[in-house]
């Protein structure tokens, strides 16, 4: 069993930035970022293997970079030039299978979720 534990959210004006971390006890082939508005399905929006291959939703291309950190068990999500609609909770996933969480970036792929963090961007 996996275990994942999110940090890092807050509040921050739009344009801003925040670091999203997770903690995890042992990192499987492919981790990834999702994030959930309530009334809304939740979003994968990032993704990263083992080899360094990463993918990006569109709605975050080119604002968010996600990384780990082998060393030190943990999974970053950087975000900026944040906008209201990133307000969300942000949960780091965990895929033991053949890692298509990776490029599919879809929640029936994702074998193990963290408890979440709560980001809010205000206007």
């Amino acid at each position: 069993q996996i275990q994942l534990r999110e940090s890092g959210g807050g509040t921050v004006q739009a344009g801003g930035s925040l670091k999203l971390s997770c903690v995890v006890s042992d990192f499987s082939y492919c981790m990834g970022w999702f994030r959930h508005v309530p009334g809304q399905e939740r979003e994968g929006i990032a993704g990263i293997n083992t080899d360094g291959y990463t993918n990006y939703a569109d709605s975050v291309k080119g604002r968010f970079t996600i990384s780990k950190d082998n060393g030190h068990n943990t999974l970053y999500l950087q975000m900026n030039n944040l906008k209201p609609e990133d307000t969300a909770a942000y949960y780091c996933a965990a895929d033991l299978g053949e890692g298509l969480l990776c490029s599919r970036l879809a929640i029936y792929d994702v074998d193990y979720w963290g408890e979440g963090t709560l980001v809010t961007v205000s206007s």
